[in-house]
């Protein structure tokens, strides 16, 4: 029978550790063709938009979607895993945690593969719930011995930096100023719902890495076209998904500043086809949107660990 798992079960079983390694495999099959993903579709209403990300890992015999709807009162998140060989539900996840773990964890299998390995200071900005798990994921793959944040909100800063500073035994301290965050910062993210740049590329140090996660749609930037031209390589999560919804990246693409054909997927660069890092002064650059595999590929390790430690609830439909 299928497997229920609400909010509560995902946050019992669910670690930065687990999350990294689902992450990391599903781009790994995603580069050798073992895998498949469909980017993100979207039906909007006035009231409520339904979003959908839908894509296949075989060697996981798994097949499934991420459907979430956006409204005034709140966001919410069902991944529904099925067996590909049989098309039998697997399991249906509420996915709130686990979208923000995994999204999180992308940026930290980026920063493995192309921050410096002696950085250890990270400049962020936002101190939302995203912004949780991209700082936990962070610091689960560089020693990060002070993070500095910036957000609008006075007190949600404060809050996010004492919480954070407690439960990851790291200097985490809030600052007024842009400027203050990237100078000197050996990692930059930004984890935000911005529509105009955050920062100015004349307060990047050479050798900075930069993950740019809050740029998932057209009227999202992040980042300007002046940090852009300092960046090498460019890395996606998928070129497919940037095409369509990479905020930062777009309106370089339709000036004809920046071609599709020099995006660098991140799988590419785990597998080793591409380069990463090459150098320690380069300034490189994960753009992160969000693909379903990389839900699927956590769904299925929840999946596991719930059968096997007695989580969840049976459902009576979907066998």
């Amino acid at each position: 029978m299928a497997v229920f798992l609400n909010e509560q079960d995902v946050e019992q079983l669910l670690t930065m550790p687990l999350a990294l390694a689902a992450v990391e495999a599903a781009h790994r099959q995603l580069s050798s063709g073992h895998a498949c993903d469909v980017p993100r579709q979207r039906t909007r209403l006035p009231q409520t938009t339904l979003h959908i990300l839908q894509g296949a890992l075989p060697e996981l015999d798994a097949i499934g979607y991420k459907a979430y709807t956006s409204n005034r009162s709140g966001v919410r998140f069902l991944v529904h895993l099925f067996e590909a060989s049989s098309g039998r539900l697997r399991a249906v996840i509420e996915a709130d945690r686990l979208g923000m773990m995994r999204t999180g964890a992308a940026s930290g299998v980026a920063t493995r593969c192309l921050a410096r390995p002696d950085a250890e200071v990270l400049g962020m900005f936002g101190a939302g719930w995203q912004a949780e798990g991209h700082l936990e994921a962070l610091a689960a793959v560089r020693a990060l011995r002070r993070v500095k944040v910036h957000a609008r909100h006075a007190e949600r800063l404060a809050a996010f930096c004492r919480r954070m500073s407690e439960r990851l035994g790291i200097d985490v301290v809030p600052l007024d100023s842009p400027e203050a965050v990237v100078r000197d910062s050996d990692i930059v993210s930004t984890v935000t719902t911005a529509s105009t740049p955050l920062f100015s590329a004349d307060w990047l140090s050479p050798g900075t890495h930069l993950n740019a996660a809050g740029s998932n749609s057209l009227i999202r930037r992040e980042l300007g076209e002046d940090v852009l031209k300092r960046c090498s390589p460019i890395v996606v999560d998928s070129v497919e998904t940037a095409l369509r919804e990479a905020g930062d990246l777009l309106p370089l693409l339709e000036k004809g500043r920046l071609q599709a054909r020099s995006l660098v997927e991140l799988g590419e660069v785990l597998c080793g086809r591409q380069p990463g890092r090459s150098t320690v002064e380069q300034i490189t650059l994960f753009e992160s949107q969000g693909m379903a595999v990389q839900d699927l590929a956590v769904a299925v390790r929840l999946e596991a660990l719930a059968r096997a430690r007695g989580v969840g609830i049976e459902l009576p439909y979907g066998g």
